[in-house]
């Protein structure tokens, strides 16, 4: 009986997680025009997008380069994904073209690549990590290097305009959100203190 208590309380967190992403998803898809009206256009003509949840995001591939220019900007991405604070504050959009993901800041919030937990977190624990575990798969043989996880951060001066990522699964497309969303969301807090 005790046991069943402790597995019907885990069933009901699992509904109410499941019911407030599908909230947030429907809410995406509601304003993703508008935050793209408003924010994500300023860079680029994008005539035509699709939103899709992260679940069915495809897989998505991508190349480091050690310019500090913004790489061209897709002309039709083949999925848009915003990235907004718990209270729907917009943070950032992720174009996924074919093989590579864009991450595009929101503009109006100016973030500094300078302001915590951008390098201790995302830069070194996130992006590096993946990076290096990719590096010896191909030291092993068991992984291409065209096919190796690479990433490039573009900024003017201290801004961060752009994290172009290459050669990304569904598993780390989903955890790179999560971790993107995140330090975004303690970058705005930091700024906005």
């Amino acid at each position: 009986m005790k046991a069943l208590v402790t597995f019907k309380k885990k069933l009901e967190e699992r509904i109410e997680s499941l019911t407030s992403e599908l909230k947030e998803l429907q809410d995406t898809l509601d304003v993703v025009n508008s935050v793209l009206l408003e924010k994500g256009f300023k860079r680029g003509d994008i005539k035509k997008v699709a939103v899709i949840p992260e679940e069915a995001a495809p897989s998505a591939k991508v190349v480091v380069t050690a310019e500090e220019k913004p790489a061209p900007r897709p002309a039709e991405p083949e999925s848009v994904i915003p990235l907004k604070t718990v209270n729907e504050e917009p943070l950032a959009i992720i174009y996924v073209e074919k093989q590579t993901l864009h991450i595009l800041p929101d503009e109006s919030k100016k973030f500094s690549v300078s302001t915590p937990p951008f390098n201790n977190f995302l830069v070194e624990r996130v992006l590096a990590k993946m990076q290096e575990k990719d590096s010896e798969l191909v030291r092993m043989g068991q992984l291409t290097p065209d096919k190796m996880f690479a990433y490039n951060i573009v900024r003017e001066d201290d801004s961060l305009r752009e994290i172009v990522i290459q050669n990304v699964d569904e598993e780390r497309l989903r955890e790179l959100k999560s971790s993107i969303r995140w330090t975004l969301e303690k970058m705005y807090e930091k700024m906005k203190s």
